[in-house]
C-alpha cells in the first residue's frame, strides 16, 4: 500500500522525508522518491526497487530544502520503474499520490488534445498536469486545487508543492487516508500517524472530502465544499500499535475504511488503463492451454474461491472445482493435465492450503496464488504470483484482505475468458469501466456505517441469525454469517436462498434475524420469493439491496440497507461492506474482543 509524508519544515527536510518512508515500509513498495524546493525549483531523487537505493542515491546526491513530499509505492499504472515512480511533476506543480483515479483516461486524453506531454503511464500525472493547467490560466494555487479536485472521480490522497511557492502545502483526500502532523514552527501530512510519529505526536485526521493548505502562518482546512473548517488536534500516542490505529476504535474498522484504496491500489496492478485491458503478472507457461481450474482454500478465502467459480465458468466457460484445503488431499482428488490450481490466502502460510498446493505441484499441476505477502511460502512456490495489495491485515477477520482477493480474482477470469476465446474487445472495456467504478462504489457503501450501526441492536440479541443469497450473492451469505460467528459468538448460518425451503425455514420464528443479500437484477425476484416465505413465519428480515430493490421489497423488512446500483460483476465486492460492518457492529454492541476474538489465530500455520 502507497505512502505519504510531506514536511513543510525551519531546515531541510529530505533526511526526515527519508526517515518517514522508512516507517511506512510496512505498507510494501517497490519504488520511491522525493521531492524538494530549493533556489526557486523543485528537484527530485526517485528509485526502484528497496529504500536503500533511494538512500544511496541521496547520499551522492543531496536534496536541499525546507519543504519536500515523499511516497513509497506499488506498481500500478506502469511498471516499477524510475520514471513511473513518484513525485510526479508537470511545470509548477509536484504531486504524489495513493489511491485511483477513476477517470483518468478521459482527463489524460483532454490534457493531450490541449498539447500536454506526459512523461509516464500513471494516472497520478494526470492530477499535476490539471492543476499547472489553471495555473496558467491565472488561477493561484489555492483555487488551482479547488478547481481540479472535483473532477477527479475515485479514491485518492494528495500531497502538492507548487515551484514558485516555498511556503506552501497542499493536501487532499477522498476514500484514501491523510493525517496533518503539528510541530515546533512546522506542519506535515501523512498517510497515517505512524508516519509521522518522529516529527510529531499532534494530530488532525482529515475527514472525507477535505483538503488542507499548509503555510508557514498556520493551516486551513477546507471541506468537500470548500468551506472553512476545524479538525479536531489529538495526541496519537506513544505506542504504534495505538498510532496505526488512526481515529478507530478497532483494527477491523480501520481496515474495512482502508478498502477504498487498498482495493484501488490492487486493481491498478491488474487494470492497463490506456489500453482498457486487464492483465497478469508474466508467467512462464501458457494460460491458453488451461482446460480445468481448481480452486483451494480455507475460511474467508474459500468464498472468495466460490465467487471465483461463478465468474470463471460464465465469462472463460471452463469448468472450476472449488474445495476447502483441509480436505483436498484427504479425498484423494482426480488431477488431469491442462489444470491450474489457485490458492488463496491472505499471509501466504497457511498450513492446509500450502499443504495442497505442494500436492499440486507434486502432481505436476500449474500453481497460481492469489497471496498478500509476497516474501511468503506460497508466494515463492506458486508458478505465477498474483499479489494483492491490502497492506497489513491486523484484525483476525479478513475484511480488506477478502475484498482485494476478489478483485485478483476478477482478473484472472477475465484473462481466463479472453485467452480462450470468449471475451472481444468491446466486452473486456466493458469490463474494465465496472471494475474501476469499485473503489468509488465500495466509498458510497462506507457512507451507511452509522445507519448500520443503529440497527446492531436488532441482531445483538439474537442467539441464532440466518444469511440467504442467489448467486454470487450466496457465498457473500457464507461469509457474513462467518463474520458474524467470529467476532460476535451469534450462531449464523448461510444459505442460498432456494434452499431455504429444503430444511432451513424449520428454523425461522420471530426470534430468527434473517439478512438477506439481494442486489436489484435477474435473480432479484426469486431471492424476494424465498424471503417472503420467511416473513410469513415471523422472521425478522434485514434486506441489503440498492434503491430498486428496497422500493419493491424492503417495506416489511424490519430494517434495510441501501447499497448503490453497481454491476453484477462487482456486486460481491461492494456488498461486502455492509455484511463487515454488521457484524462489526453486533460484536461491539455484545461487548466482544473485535481485533483478537476467541481462540481464533491470524494466521493458522498447522493442520
Amino acid at each position: 500500500m502507497c505512502g505519504i509524508v510531506g514536511i513543510l519544515g525551519r531546515e531541510d527536510v529530505a533526511e526526515r522525508l527519508f526517515d518517514g518512508l522508512k516507517r511506512l515500509e510496512y505498507r510494501g513498495y517497490d519504488s520511491a522518491g522525493i521531492a524538494t524546493i530549493h533556489d526557486g525549483g523543485v528537484d527530485r531523487r526517485r528509485a526502484e526497487g528497496k529504500l536503500v537505493n533511494l538512500g544511496k542515491l541521496l547520499a551522492e546526491q543531496p536534496l536541499p530544502g525546507r519543504i519536500g513530499i515523499a511516497h513509497t509505492r506499488w506498481a500500478t499504472h506502469g511498471a516499477p520503474t524510475e520514471d513511473n515512480a513518484h513525485p510526479h511533476q508537470a511545470g509548477r506543480v509536484t504531486v504524489v499520490h495513493n489511491g485511483i483515479i477513476e477517470n483518468f483516461k478521459p482527463l489524460r486524453d483532454e490534457l493531450i488534445a490541449d498539447g500536454r506531454k506526459f512523461g509516464s503511464q500513471t494516472d497520478t500525472e494526470v492530477v499535476a498536469h490539471l492543476i499547472d493547467r489553471e495555473l496558467d490560466r491565472g488561477k493561484d494555487p489555492r483555487d488551482a486545487v479547488a478547481t481540479v479536485l472535483p473532477r477527479l472521480h475515485g479514491a485518492f490522497a494528495l500531497a502538492i508543492l507548487f515551484a514558485d511557492h516555498p511556503d506552501l502545502l497542499i493536501g487532499a483526500r477522498l476514500g484514501s487516508p491523510l493525517v496533518v502532523g503539528y510541530g515546533d514552527d512546522e506542519t506535515y501530512l501523512g498517510s497515517d500517524a505512524l508516519a509521522l510519529a518522529p516529527l510529531t505526536q499532534r494530530i488532525a485526521y482529515l475527514e472525507e472530502g477535505d483538503w488542507a493548505v499548509l503555510t508557514r502562518d498556520g493551516t486551513q482546512i477546507y471541506d468537500r465544499d470548500n468551506h472553512p473548517v476545524e479538525r479536531p488536534v489529538t495526541i496519537s500516542g506513544v505506542t504504534g500499535a495505538m498510532i496505526d490505529k488512526g481515529n478507530h476504535r478497532h483494527f477491523m474498522l480501520k481496515e474495512i475504511y482502508e478498502q477504498p484504496v487498498v482495493v484501488a491500489q490492487t486493481l491498478r496492478s491488474y487494470i492497463r488503463p490506456l489500453e482498457e485491458q486487464v492483465a497478469l503478472p508474466d508467467m512462464d507457461f501458457d494460460l491458453s492451454s488451461i482446460e480445468r481450474v481448481v480452486i483451494i482454500a480455507c475460511g474467508t478465502a474459500s468464498y472468495v474461491g466460490m465467487i471465483g467459480k461463478y465468474w470463471i465458468e460464465q465469462f472463460a466457460r471452463l469448468p472450476v472445482e472449488v474445495d476447502v484445503a483441509s480436505e483436498y488431499r484427504y479425498r484423494d482428488p482426480v488431477l488431469l493435465p491442462n489444470t491450474l490450481g489457485v490458492v488463496v490466502s491472505q499471509s501466504g502460510e497457511t498450513a492446509d492450503t500450502l499443504a495442497a498446493l505442494r500436492h499440486m505441484k507434486e502432481a505436476g499441476v500449474t500453481t497460481a496464488g492469489i497471496i498478500n505477502v509476497p516474501t511468503s511460502s506460497m508466494a515463492r512456490e506458486v508458478d505465477l504470483l498474483m499479489p494483492t495489495h491490502a497492506g497489513p491485515e491486523i484484525g483476525v477477520a479478513s475484511t480488506k484482505a477478502f475484498t482485494c482477493q476478489l478483485a485478483v480474482m476478477a482478473a484472472l477470469a477475465v484473462n481466463l475468458a479472453r485467452v480462450k476465446g470468449k471475451l472481444d474487445e468491446v466486452q473486456e472495456r466493458e469490463i474494465v469501466h465496472h471494475l474501476v467504478e469499485v473503489p468509488a462504489a465500495i466509498n458510497e457503501a462506507l457512507a451507511y456505517d452509522d445507519a448500520i450501526a443503529d440497527m446492531a441492536d436488532t441482531i445483538a440479541d439474537a442467539r441464532d441469525v440466518l444469511y440467504l443469497g442467489r448467486g454470487t450473492d450466496f457465498p457473500l451469505a457464507l461469509e457474513g454469517a462467518l463474520k458474524l460467528k467470529e467476532i460476535s459468538y451469534i450462531h449464523a448460518e448461510g444459505y442460498a436462498s432456494g434452499e431455504m425451503k429444503h430444511g432451513p425455514i424449520a428454523l425461522i420464528d420471530d426470534n430468527v434475524p434473517l439478512i438477506v443479500i439481494a442486489p436489484s437484477g435477474p435473480l432479484f425476484d426469486k431471492t424476494v420469493s424465498n424471503m417472503q416465505e420467511a416473513q410469513a413465519r415471523g422472521a425478522k428480515v434485514v434486506l441489503i439491496s440498492d434503491a430498486d430493490g428496497l422500493a419493491q421489497a424492503g417495506e416489511d423488512a424490519v430494517a434495510t440497507i441501501e447499497m448503490p446500483k453497481v454491476h453484477p460483476l462487482i456486486a460481491p465486492i461492494v456488498y461486502a461492506v455492509p455484511v463487515q460492518l454488521l457484524a462489526y457492529h453486533v460484536a461491539v454492541a455484545k461487548g466482544t474482543d473485535v481485533d483478537q476474538p476467541r481462540n481464533l489465530a491470524k494466521s493458522v500455520t498447522v493442520e
